[in-house]
């Protein structure tokens, strides 16, 4: 059986998040001041989980958020990032670094609902689903193998690459009960075969935990609401999931969130931090 944490974090806040322009995959813009303060913010909330694996977009505000969270952290200062296209925000297409608004007009004219629909060029959110669920069974697969090379090393359960789960949840351990923890997660005593933190972008994000809710049964917390389930995170939002894979079964994966769009780390950034939810 294969078992790992997976922690995916938005990235900081961008200028044109600030002014509701769109970026999609066309606009590579930086972070801006406040978006690196987000991502120190995200990186001290962060700073005792011990990763074994760090993935991100290869877009700017990505790569710089990652890079900030892992300079905070007391296990993992020298972690490699991978960085895949798989992670990109979605793309808008003709909307591309147009206001939100453009956006909305040209969805209204077509007879469409806005997030739903596609701008002229850009991505469809199914195509943007199959770029999530690629993705995650590659992290499947991932865990997949070191568990098998770890028995093929060891011809016992030993797992070297393992984190505790009392060391792993402590961000978290204020933000859902103890009995989710010891009952979802499988305990304290458990070990994580892989550590996986992963960082990208709003829209990509809610498509990819509709596809975990839709398509692979996630299970969520108790007190989420169905607006906070498909809300954009705001920038530097946490979730995190435990995934398990009973027998190796990249097919049926048993997942469940621990925590969504977390932002608790922000309270002390600025109030502009925690309100910012544009793609």
């Amino acid at each position: 059986m294969g078992r790992f944490g997976l922690t995916v974090v938005r990235h900081g806040e961008t200028r044109y998040n600030k002014d509701k322009i769109l970026q999609g995959q066309g606009v590579d813009e930086p972070l801006s001041a406040t978006g690196f303060r987000q991502a120190d913010a995200a990186g001290l909330f962060l700073s005792n989980v011990k990763f074994t694996h760090v993935f991100s977009s290869d877009l700017l505000r990505a790569k710089q958020t990652a890079a900030s969270i892992l300079g905070k952290n007391k296990f993992c200062k020298d972690l490699e990032v991978k960085y895949d296209q798989r992670l990109r925000e979605r793309k808008y297409g003709v909307a591309e670094g147009r206001p939100l608004a453009d956006l909305k007009a040209m969805a209204k004219d077509a007879g469409e609902q806005c997030p739903s629909f596609t701008p002229s060029g850009g991505e469809t959110l199914d195509e943007v689903r199959e770029r999530a669920r690629n993705f995650f069974e590659f992290l499947c697969q991932l865990v997949v193998q070191l568990v098998q090379k770890e028995q093929d090393k060891s011809g016992a359960a030993s797992k070297s690459s393992g984190t505790s789960q009392e060391q792993f949840v402590f961000p978290w351990s204020n933000h859902c009960s103890e009995g989710e923890l010891s009952s979802e997660s499988g305990g304290s005593s458990e070990i994580l075969d892989a550590n996986v933190l992963v960082v990208s972008h709003g829209a990509y994000m809610r498509n990819w935990i509709d596809y975990f809710v839709s398509d692979l049964n996630c299970t969520l917390p108790a007190d989420l609401t169905k607006s906070q389930m498909s809300s954009v995170s705001p920038n530097t939002g946490v979730s995190h999931f435990i995934v398990k894979l009973e027998n190796g079964n990249l097919l049926k994966p048993e997942i469940t969130c621990v925590c969504l769009n977390q932002d608790s780390h922000l309270v002390n950034v600025g109030a502009e931090c925690v309100a910012s939810k544009v793609f």
